[in-house]
């Protein structure tokens, strides 16, 4: 008769436990020093092992040539544990068994001493199903049991064991297997059966197994029975799964707002047999994935589900908020849990991608007042950077009439003609000296000394309005740019050099969050609107350079007055 591969392959030794040496090194070296604890209890989560160890454990203590703490599994003692037919050795359900009647009757007949080997061993697995009266029953019994008697209790849920049990025991917690460890696994075993299966098929499965090398043998055991060599693309179809490509381009759509080609992709993976909460689990992952790479882009990718290349992850998480993909993540898991009660899953499944496509349509108060806030603090910063543009920007200069050096007695004042005006985007600094009114004693300036005067000053006005200048420009900024963007652009400073807007950050962190297309292009048009010229755009990490006090005393002289109400750095 057949037999699943998860049982066929259930470890029979310590050393052949997968991922829990932690666990097995120390159970092993129990036994052999004959250190052994009455009662154990195991948790973790399904198919890491628990009942395996127990088993194990329950062998090796009553082993009559045991191995360095293993079982030999060569004598009377380890097959009769093995095939059952040792009634010494009880395995129980406590899901089944949660009475305070069977715990009692458990209680009398554990007083008698093993017929066949050296310990009565029970092992009562998800013994968190217990009753409080059942619990009760068995605290004497487990806190002074007789010599012969050992319990293993294992549970996948150790919040719910009373602490008066929990310190009666020793406790070792199982963790998750990783996906590396049971890709090794399935291919070792698929090897042994015969079993074509490539790396990527391996891949996949073990991260389909999610920590539980149980839950990968059975998904393998499945795939086989289909045939053939078992790759991704067959794992994928087998087990109805959308597959990481089309969940990939179904994000793009959501990201994107186009409900109409998600709707048709969905409805593609429907005809194709997909199951919708299947696809509706893997947009969640990569939700997921998009998040943590996101808000943690250095320590988080040991978090990552490893199902997506670095640069697909970059492609879809680019311009994204980390405030959307928090409702796309929680959108999709109360969609995903509401489908077990759904009479119609594809159309719940439809209306969670319009909600991911449309915010407005979640029907969230919460979301709509986050909308409103958002316009009313876009409204209130345009008003705040008009202001804070026209007052940082410098006065017109007003023209400077040259001292005549002898006027006649009878001669009497020249009007002086209005300045100059200026048309959008120019400044006018200094008047040429063709239109200066005509003097008889007034000494006219060179014209290309004043046109190589005025343009360093055109130049500098806009950099030598400093911090109120780039306060203007980064508040300016900030009702463009999604709250992460605002909160890294408070820390940066920045200055106006000609045509060249440089952007100084205070680490490579800030800067590597900035320097993107999305800031780029806030800021080259809010600095542009500021210095009525277009400008360039650079980021770099540090501080940006102060000037000397002999520079400033030259840009004094250089400029005059049209300086005088602005504060030089």
């Amino acid at each position: 008769m057949y037999q699943a591969l998860y049982r066929k392959w259930r470890p029979k030794t310590f050393s052949d436990v997968i991922g829990q040496s932690h666990i097995t090194e120390t159970l092993q070296k129990q036994v052999a020093e004959g250190r052994t604890s009455h009662a154990y209890l195991f948790t973790g989560t399904r198919g890491t092992g628990k009942t395996t160890c127990a088993k194990i454990l329950a062998k090796a203590v009553n082993c009559e040539h045991p191995v360095n703490g293993d079982p030999c599994n060569r004598c009377a003692s380890c097959l009769g544990i093995e095939n059952g037919s040792f009634l010494d050795v009880l395995e129980l359900d406590a899901a089944s068994n949660n009475g305070v009647d069977q715990v009692r009757a458990l209680r009398d007949e554990a007083i008698y001493s093993p017929a066949n080997v050296k310990k009565r061993v029970y092992i009562v697995d998800e013994v968190h199903m217990l009753s409080t009266a059942a619990f009760n029953a068995l605290l004497k019994i487990l806190e002074e049991p007789p010599e012969h008697l050992m319990f293993i209790l294992a549970t996948t849920e150790l919040h719910k064991v009373p602490a008066t049990i929990l310190s009666r025991c020793q406790r070792f917690s199982f963790k998750r297997i990783t996906p590396q460890d049971v890709a090794k696994r399935l291919a070792y075993v698929a090897g042994q059966e015969g079993i074509d299966l490539t790396a990527d098929g391996a891949e996949l499965l073990s991260r389909l197994a999610d920590g539980a090398l149980r839950d990968g043998l059975s998904l393998l055991d499945q795939c086989a029975a289909a045939g053939g060599t078992i790759d991704a693309a067959a794992v994928l179809e087998v087990l109805g799964l959308a597959g990481n490509l089309q969940t990939a381009q179904l994000m793009e759509r959501v990201l994107g707002r186009d409900a109409r080609a998600a709707l048709l992709l969905l409805n593609q993976l429907y005809a194709g047999g997909k199951d919708v909460g299947a696809v509706l689990g893997e947009l969640s992952t990569l939700t997921r994935d998009l998040l943590l790479r996101r808000t943690a882009p250095e320590g988080g990718a040991a978090l990552l589900s490893g199902g997506y290349d670095s640069a697909t992850l970059d492609r879809l998480g680019k311009d994204v908020s980390a405030s959307r993909l928090i409702y796309l993540a929680t959108t999709l898991q109360k969609a995903t849990a509401d489908l077990y009660y759904s009479s119609n899953r594809r159309t719940d499944a439809e209306l969670c991608l319009l909600r991911l496509c449309d915010e407005s349509l979640s029907g969230d108060l919460t979301a709509l007042e986050a909308r409103i806030q958002r316009l009313e603090e876009a409204q209130v910063r345009g008003t705040v950077i008009r202001a804070a543009v026209e007052q940082s920007a410098p006065p017109q200069p007003a023209p400077k009439a040259a001292k005549p050096a002898a006027p006649a007695a009878d001669t009497p004042p020249w009007e002086e003609e209005p300045p100059m005006a200026e048309k959008p985007g120019e400044r006018v600094f200094d008047i040429p000296a063709e239109s200066a009114p005509n003097r008889r004693d007034s000494v006219p300036a060179a014209p290309a000394a004043t046109a190589a005067r005025a343009a360093p000053a055109q130049q500098a006005a806009p950099a030598a309005a400093g911090g109120n200048w780039w306060r203007a420009l980064a508040e300016g900024c900030k009702g463009r740019l999604p709250p992460m963007y605002r909160a890294f652009l408070d820390m940066c400073t920045g200055s106006l050099e000609g045509d060249m807007v440089t952007v100084y950050a205070p680490d490579d962190i800030t800067l590597g969050r900035l320097d993107n297309d999305r800031v780029r292009s806030a800021l080259g048009e809010e600095a542009s609107k500021a210095a009525g010229i277009p400008v360039r755009l650079t980021f770099r990490v540090g501080e940006p350079p102060k000037a000397t006090p002999r520079e400033n005393l030259q840009n004094l002289l250089k400029f005059g007055s049209q300086f005088d109400n602005i504060q030089i750095k």
